[in-house]
């Protein structure tokens, strides 16, 4: 019997296998883009091949308005459920372990790297040893105007791991809100807008306005993917409140293909502006704000379309959360392929924040040897991807999951 002071329990949450996919999918693909950038014509990346093209940024672009937008909508799914099992200050703590000791261990250990291959690969004559350049790195100060990203330095950078930078502040700004907000006066608010997103079609691409808004005003930020990086909390937030009613998930599921050819449109449209302008992220030219604003519509269409499209929903579920299940499948329905799918989906949901924090020193320091070969960009950027591919997921399996301790230290479960 559940009294006044003890909330009842939630139904456990339905597993959401595509929204692991999802994840994985986009951290691989990161694998690609930022060997891409390596043979980019416009990108100032760590090392630059010779020989460039403009066709990367091009083709990168379509996965730019999409793939990190994407990564915080179900990192904020994933919250929401978290703080039901959890509670604020659980919550709170278990955010601190996941993300904060990763981020600290590998702004330390392994984003000096890139920085020292940098100076190496854009000066002959800079032979400055590793361990030499180390201090250069940790010469840091505080910059206050730049939150959150309040450590700063001539060498020193959060590199790749802005996204966890700004996901363990997002978690850490919502668990005292989650804690103090009047929770029935919000639970009635999105009621309202869940059953209005239910019952009219085209509610639900509303927040496309304030994305375009933000892109076209705020300006984009270049070493944020493109995106300005508040933008990111809108979309964390709309993880978040996308996961308190189911309603949601079925106006996802129903207005998917909508969504998809929209935000392809939207897409296509910003193009021309992004080309033609000299600094299309923070012009104030029409053409320029215009272009942005339908790079952040779109951005919303497609964060919508991808989760509905992918969504293979089981009948008789009801509450759902990305990751694995929190109760195991009893012995008599469970079946050797169930098993094998779900550890499978095990294994995806704990190798990507890891796999994350790898990829790019990897990637870099593959770069530093490609690019020196007398070879075509194709021919490069493949044995680039294969080589920096596989040894990105060795030194997951062989260095990082092994052992407690670095599991501790990429933010994995013991």
């Amino acid at each position: 019997m559940v009294t006044g002071t003890e909330p009842a329990q939630a139904p456990p949450p339905e597993r959401r296998p595509e929204l692991d996919a999802i994840r994985m999918l986009v951290v691989i693909g990161l694998i690609f883009f930022h060997s891409a950038l390596v043979f980019a014509a416009d990108d100032d990346f760590y090392v630059k091949n010779a020989e460039t093209t403009e066709a990367v940024l091009i083709i990168a672009g379509f996965g730019v308005v999409w793939a990190m937008p994407l990564l915080f909508v179900i990192s904020g799914l994933g919250a929401w459920h978290s703080l039901q099992r959890r509670g604020a200050g659980g919550f709170a703590g278990e955010r601190l372990l996941r993300l904060g000791v990763p981020l600290v261990f590998a702004t330390l250990a392994l984003n000096p790297l890139p920085q020292w291959l940098r100076l190496r690969s854009a000066d002959a004559g800079y032979h400055e040893s590793y361990l030499g350049f180390l201090p250069r790195f940790y010469d840091v100060r505080l910059e206050p105007a730049e939150f959150p990203f309040l450590v700063q330095g001539e060498y020193f950078e959060t590199g790749h791991l802005w996204f966890v930078v700004l996901l363990l502040t997002f978690s850490l700004m919502l668990a005292p809100f989650h804690r103090w907000l009047p929770r029935e006066r919000v639970r009635r608010v999105g009621d309202r807008v869940a059953e209005a997103a239910l019952r009219r079609r085209g509610v639900v691409f509303l927040p496309a306005l304030v994305f375009a808004a933000i892109c076209a005003f705020a300006r984009m930020e270049e070493d944020y993917a493109g995106w300005h990086r508040w933008s990111y909390l809108l979309f964390f937030v709309a993880g978040f409140a996308l996961a308190a009613d189911d309603r949601f998930r079925t106006v996802m599921r129903r207005d998917a293909r909508t969504a998809a050819w929209l935000g392809v449109v939207l897409f296509a449209a910003s193009g021309p502006g992004f080309a033609l302008a000299d600094e299309p992220f923070t012009e104030t030219t029409a053409l320029a704000t215009a272009s942005r604003a339908l790079f952040g519509a779109a951005g919303w269409c497609l964060v919508i379309a991808i989760p509905g499209l992918l969504d293979r929903r089981r009948p008789g579920k009801s509450r759902t959360a990305p990751g694995p299940a929190r109760t195991p499948t009893p012995p008599s329905a469970s079946t050797p392929t169930s098993t094998r799918r779900q550890r499978l989906y095990g294994y995806l949901a704990a190798a990507v924040l890891p796999l994350y924090v790898l990829h790019q020193p990897i990637v870099v320091a593959v770069a530093y040897f490609v690019t020196g070969w007398s070879a075509p960009i194709l021919v490069e950027y493949a044995v680039l991807v294969v080589i920096a591919l596989v040894l990105t997921l060795a030194s997951y399996e062989l260095l990082v999951c092994r052992t407690r301790a670095t599991r501790f230290l990429f933010g994995m479960r013991s």
